[in-house]
């Protein structure tokens, strides 16, 4: 039986306040006012006999036992949110048809959950369902042969398309296990082996360019790989490393063993992950089905991340406003 004073809400407001050092920030993302945050959080620490928070620094830092705690509240959050998710219901027995694109990243495991849902309310659709790299289900909605898309996005805004934030993707470093030391300047030991780029076709490959250039960190340009899977198997085996993001990581995951992921060796950058719909679609649909992703991507993508790489905490992260 919990203690009294273990609250849903107190929860919420706690992991709010761990992830963004911030009462001002945490009463922003949970409505509350600034004083029912701190309330929540003093009624969360007597119940549980113990500080979390640590006042005394700026941002707001968590005590021993409030990082202890904060692992297994996310857990509880985590099922609860995926139990909300699985028990939304999607009206689509109106729909007649449906074509949709997902980017890649999400073949193995989100793609197929996501796709069993929609199946169980589509009654009388024909769907159609494409897997792809970013830039081409970009260029599907774009041109129209997509009513809705699961997608890493650009900076420029598409005309006509509606956007609906699902996450927040940073990136990594990945490298052989073991061939880069765990603390200190890697950057040495990264000249003793070629960077693998993911093709400079895709999205992700003119971002992680683009941010080479601004941060002035020069590689020899001699690999250039297209697949997620082959460039994460070459880092397997030893022939470089690779700039990706938890979700690359997380699509290799028969490589894991072989491989370890660092925090970059410069100032960090991410991509974000949206729900992108065709003007005629800007309905109850697309918000739906977005909000089934985010619960996905939280249940199967982030807390398994953050479990694994405490250090991704606040920067991998599911996007809860619509725009």
């Amino acid at each position: 039986m919990l203690n009294k004073g273990v609250t849903l809400r107190g929860l919420e407001v706690f992991e709010a306040l761990a992830e963004h050092g911030s009462v001002a920030r945490a009463s922003e993302i949970t409505g509350l006012s600034l004083p029912a945050v701190s309330q929540q959080i003093r009624n969360l620490q007597t119940a549980l006999g113990t500080d979390l928070i640590d006042h005394s620094k700026r941002p707001m830092q968590l005590t021993a036992a409030g990082r202890a705690y904060l692992v297994r509240a996310r857990e509880v959050l985590s099922q609860l949110r995926l139990a909300q998710s699985e028990l939304t219901v999607m009206d689509l027995t109106h729909l007649t048809q449906l074509s949709m694109g997902i980017i890649d990243d999400f073949d193995n495991d989100l793609t197929p959950r996501l796709v069993t849902k929609l199946a169980e309310s589509m009654t009388r659709c024909r769907f159609r369902l494409v897997t792809a790299p970013s830039h081409e289900i970009t260029d599907a909605i774009r041109n129209g042969d997509l009513h809705l898309a699961i997608t890493a996005v650009a900076p420029e805004a598409l005309d006509g398309i509606t956007e609906y934030p699902l996450a927040q993707d940073p990136f990594i470093l990945v490298a052989p296990s073991g061939f880069l030391p765990r603390k200190g300047d890697i950057t040495t030991a990264l000249q003793e082996l070629p960077m693998l780029r993911y093709g400079q076709e895709q999205l992700i490959g003119r971002q992680i360019e683009a941010e080479l250039t601004r941060a002035q960190f020069e590689v020899p340009h001699r690999f250039e790989i297209g697949s997620n899977p082959s460039l994460m198997a070459m880092v397997s085996r030893g022939i470089g490393w690779a700039i990706t993001t938890p979700l690359g990581y997380l699509r290799a995951a028969r490589f894991h063993d072989q491989v370890d992921a660092h925090p970059l060796p410069f100032a960090p950058f991410s991509r974000q992950i949206s729900l992108l719909a065709s003007g005629d679609w800007a309905n109850t649909v697309p918000r739906d089905v977005a909000q089934t992703m985010r619960g996905l991507i939280h249940a199967h993508m982030v807390s398994p991340a953050l479990e694994r790489f405490p250090w991704l905490d606040g920067a991998f992260k599911t996007l809860d406003t619509d725009n």
